[in-house]
């Protein structure tokens, strides 16, 4: 016969278990009430990612001139926003884009917020 102690210790186990994996599937739930990225963040990220560069990480390819290392350093800093505004279009030695700079920063804005996308081509067109 199953005593009543290793019954209550079973069950509460259980119950422990139960809580520990409701917790687990309950936070990605709780992420999307983010707060936005600072540039303060934006920042410090992306001087991480030129360091990541000038050290080889990304490969010899970052490294042939200050524009490829811009390219890798952004590719770095978000791959989604990279690809969103850049993939297609890289920048190009001597080339100062604002307004693709500006959609850059916006899409890591919304991503930092678990927003959709949608919108950021085209919102600095002036």
């Amino acid at each position: 016969m199953v005593s009543c102690r290793k019954i209550r210790r079973n069950s509460l186990l259980i119950l422990l278990l139960l809580l520990a994996s409701t917790l687990l599937f309950v936070s990605p739930v709780l992420a999307k009430s983010r707060r936005p990225i600072s540039d303060i963040e934006v920042r410090q990220k992306k001087m991480d990612c030129y360091a990541d560069v000038e050290s080889g990480l990304w490969g010899p390819q970052c490294k042939s001139s200050m524009i490829a290392k811009e390219n890798c350093a952004l590719r770095c800093l978000s791959p989604t926003c990279y690809e969103f505004v850049y993939e297609s279009d890289p920048l190009e030695e001597g080339e100062k884009d604002f307004v693709r700079s500006q959609e850059f920063k916006y899409c890591m804005h919304k991503l930092s917020l678990g927003e959709s996308l949608e919108g950021i081509r085209g919102s600095f067109d002036y």
